[in-house]
């Protein structure tokens, strides 16, 4: 699936630690001045916000839709272990070794 395979090269290019899929979302939206809905995949991606903006770039080149939904939300919080394995799952190559 496209979300598979997006969630796929994230990870692989560094982007993202993890990507959780969950399917079924239903979405219901105005799109070019219409009332629209699709059944969709929601990915749950977790990354750093020293990488988002390469994330953003990437999601918009490989997404197959006009307009991808990419939004970030802030982490306040966090179990400390967690949050430090999503930093150096997607810092690059020279930085993690």
């Amino acid at each position: 699936t496209v979300a598979r395979r997006l969630a796929r090269e994230l990870v692989r290019r560094r982007l993202a630690a993890c990507v959780n899929l969950l399917p079924g979302v239903d979405s219901v939206f105005r799109w070019q001045g219409k009332l629209d809905t699709s059944r969709e995949v929601l990915l749950v991606i977790k990354t750093t916000s020293a990488r988002l903006a390469r994330l953003t770039r990437a999601v918009v080149a490989l997404h197959p839709y006009d307009l991808p939904e990419v939004i970030a939300l802030p982490v306040t919080r966090g179990h400390q272990p967690y949050l430090r394995w999503v930093a150096s799952s997607v810092a690059p190559r020279s930085a993690s070794r």
